[in-house]
């Protein structure tokens, strides 16, 4: 897959890094020496972790170099490392492991938050915020659209669920806080959502694709978006996109 496009993520920073906050607000672990952001992006929810706790090592996680290299102008007293997150081994175990929609993208998350959770220190905190948006209109009609123009299913596989994250995490010996929300975000058009999907949910679908057939894509898209997202009395669009999150602290 292509780099990741910085500029193109941060055009909607700020309701990207509200679940990460609102994540972060239910880490009660405050003793805390050592923390890994794993997806860090271009840092926007690193400069929440250094803001919440100052004086701890922070490392940045993320395989996007161009990602990285935001990352680390933005916040040069932190640490970055290229790596996928599969393969991650911290040099020291952290007290905490963080994670704002980054998973989402990992398949097997039956082996892959048990190894997360053996990679905390004793008591430790794995805290997980992914898009839970599989099944809302504007990601099904991103399987629509390859459908009816014989593209291949590019899309993400859909989370395993509530109660198959608690029994995960339950089963690795962790006490589980998990939740789901759903935020309501005001976009001004239809091609809004489609430059908010284009950073993230869409690039999978379109990174095969030469121009012609881009445009292809991304016109039969927006028609059957506006058939799926109707005006509000003030013209906005209410995009609805349901978000997982779970604190999971070791018992050991």
């Amino acid at each position: 897959m292509s780099d990741w496009n910085p500029s193109l993520y941060m055009q909607y920073g700020a309701e990207r890094s509200r679940p990460a906050a609102e994540l972060l607000t239910r880490i009660t672990h405050e003793h805390v020496q050592s923390v890994v952001d794993l997806g860090c992006g271009p840092g926007n929810s690193t400069a929440l972790l250094r803001h919440r706790w100052p004086d701890a090592v922070i490392v940045g996680v993320d395989s996007s170099p161009s990602m990285l290299n935001e990352a680390r102008k933005a916040l040069p007293d932190c640490q970055f490392i290229e790596a996928d997150i599969r393969d991650f081994h911290a040099a020291t175990a952290p007290d905490v492991l963080y994670a704002n929609a980054s998973l989402q993208w990992i398949d097997d998350h039956y082996t892959l938050f048990p190894r997360l959770v053996s990679l905390l220190n004793s008591h430790g905190v794995l805290a997980v915020q992914m898009p839970d948006n599989t099944l809302e209109p504007s990601h099904v009609l991103m399987r629509e659209v390859a459908y009816e123009q014989n593209y291949p299913n590019r899309g993400r596989e859909p989370l395993p669920g509530v109660h198959a994250y608690y029994d995960i995490l339950s089963e690795a010996g962790c006490e589980v806080d998990i939740w789901r929300t759903t935020y309501y975000h005001q976009m001004p058009s239809h091609q809004a959502i489609i430059d908010w999907v284009s950073a993230t949910g869409l690039r999978p679908w379109l990174q095969d694709l030469n121009e012609p057939a881009q445009k292809r894509y991304l016109a039969r898209y927006h028609a059957l978006l506006q058939e799926q997202y109707p005006l509000q009395e003030d013209g906005q669009i209410l995009l609805a996109f349901p978000r997982l999150f779970m604190v999971a602290r070791r018992l050991t």
